[in-house]
């Protein structure tokens, strides 16, 4: 699917409505090369910019998966420390032994229903606003970032306890491509995995 064709879909009134599509999964992944990473999230902000004119009136969330991982650990208290992501920072500046330990917290960290839980938070104050705006998009971007911490695959897996999928569709931009049954993050690495998603491509 183009740029041009996500585009025309997003602003579609039948896409837009939330309870138009799959009772169980509204999640929907647009793949592009890992090259255009950068380019990709300059068009996720012309997307917001277009949907939010008068023609359109929606609001869309944008959540960098990973900007909102390092949010969530900043605020998170460890033992006396005020920000766990602070402390972890630091514990690995100090001794760089520390670094397979700092990694296996963040990882636990990043699977836990306490994230899932802030980012559930996020996506319903958001859809929450009561105001002349339509809010039927969560634009899911960062997730290469994320990797190993948190797999697109897993977070999706994870998220279906908190999920209202009759309220919002989250559009996934992924730094990848189809393999046959897999996904290649960054076109290289396989993940075998089943995504609970409908992929965007041409139709």
């Amino acid at each position: 699917m183009t740029i041009k064709e996500l585009d025309d879909k997003l602003n579609s009134p039948g896409f837009q409505d939330a309870e138009n599509g799959d009772l169980f999964y509204n999640f929907f992944i647009y793949q592009y090369p890992a090259e255009q990473e950068y380019d990709i999230r300059r068009q996720i902000q012309e997307f917001k910019a277009n949907l939010i004119r008068p023609i359109n009136y929606v609001d869309v969330l944008t959540l960098n998966l990973f900007e909102e991982f390092c949010r969530f650990l900043s605020q998170k208290r460890f033992l006396r420390h005020p920000s766990m992501l602070d402390y972890l920072l630091e514990k690995e500046q100090n001794d760089p032994t520390n670094a397979q330990n700092v990694s296996e917290t963040l990882m636990r960290n990043a699977h836990s229903q306490e994230f899932l839980h802030y980012i559930h938070q996020r996506i319903t104050e958001h859809i929450s606003i009561r105001d002349d705006y339509k809010r039927p998009y969560v634009f899911l971007n960062g997730v290469g970032s994320m990797y190993p911490y948190l797999r697109v695959n897993e977070f999706l897996a994870l998220y279906e306890d908190f999920n209202d999928t009759n309220k919002y569709k989250i559009i996934v931009f992924y730094p990848g491509h189809r393999d046959h049954n897999s996904f290649r993050l960054f076109g290289i690495l396989a993940d075998n995995n089943t995504y609970r998603a409908t992929l965007l491509i041409n139709e």
